[in-house]
């Protein structure tokens, strides 16, 4: 009998140990997270970068299968400068905040605007460009004020972006058609499925740029806002790190030269020094 007893403690502390260890990592405090530090990613020689691949030009998979853009750009810089390769791990708006807390990505860097409610989950570094909401609608039918909106209308907007979060606070009269990917959304405003789509102005105005017919109407809506890489809440560690990254960079104007190898083509130098943040220093 004793026998028996001993062989289920033994297997009792077995089941335990590997329900601990399927919690998360261990971080360098001893405590069981769900994040990688940054010397467990530096020692494991792969950081995984959550982006996005349909969102041209900040993060989209081109003909040949390369992840390209300006999120890619420094993303890339992140790799070299830790010394490690990149694993992207494509996402979707919705997905940002889960990726980080199962421990799916080290980094999300897919045009992630930074909120108060969003800043209660992740842990946010130094921002890297600015970006407000903006309307884009057909040429026969452009959108120019909110406050007049056609009651049965539909506006198109993508599920957990900021987009969402505002018009359902600021203008909850308006019903939503919410889609979970970009290309799904662009496709429903050219198939007419909704009056406008509303997104971030740099998404919106490059969509207009690249399809005739189509116009911006409202350019800026709601206050401006910036742009930052996020980690899991509590990863010190990478937080640190990337601030670091972020400032350094800055005395390169590194992030003026990802703007002119990747957004140029679309919107041109007028927009460089209203959207490029260098070195985490908001005006």
């Amino acid at each position: 009998m004793k026998k028996i007893y001993k062989f289920l403690a033994a297997t009792s502390a077995m089941a335990l140990t590997l329900s601990l260890a399927a919690c998360g990592s261990t971080s360098e405090s001893g405590s069981t997270d769900s994040y990688r530090t940054l010397s467990e990613i530096q020692e494991s020689g792969t950081v995984n970068i959550g982006v996005f691949s349909d969102k041209n030009p900040f993060g989209y998979v081109d003909e040949n299968g390369d992840y390209q853009g300006y999120d890619i750009y420094f993303a890339n810089r992140i790799g070299e400068d830790l010394g490690v390769e990149v694993n992207f791990v494509s996402t979707e708006a919705a997905n940002r905040i889960e990726y980080l807390q199962t421990g799916k990505v080290d980094i999300i860097l897919a045009n992630f605007t930074v909120t108060d409610e969003r800043a209660e989950e992740v842990d946010f570094a130094l921002p890297y460009m600015n970006v407000a909401l903006g309307v884009v609608s057909p040429d026969d039918a452009v959108i120019t004020d909110l406050d007049a909106w056609d009651p049965d209308d539909e506006m198109i907007v993508i599920s957990g972006t900021t987009a969402e979060t505002y018009l359902t606070e600021n203008y909850p009269d308006i019903t939503l058609q919410k889609y979970d990917t970009y290309a799904n959304a662009k496709n429903a405003l050219e198939n007419g499925n909704g009056a406008a789509w509303a997104n971030d102005n740099t998404e919106v105005i490059a969509f207009a740029n690249d399809n005739p017919g189509y116009t911006v109407g409202i350019p800026s809506l709601g206050g401006q806002d910036t742009i930052a890489p996020a980690v899991t809440q509590g990863n010190d560690t990478l937080l640190n790190w990337l601030n670091e990254e972020i400032e350094s960079l800055g005395d390169e104007n590194f992030f003026h030269a990802d703007y002119e190898a990747t957004l140029v083509d679309t919107y041109g130098m007028d927009y460089e020094e209203e959207l490029v943040v260098e070195g985490g220093v908001t005006d």
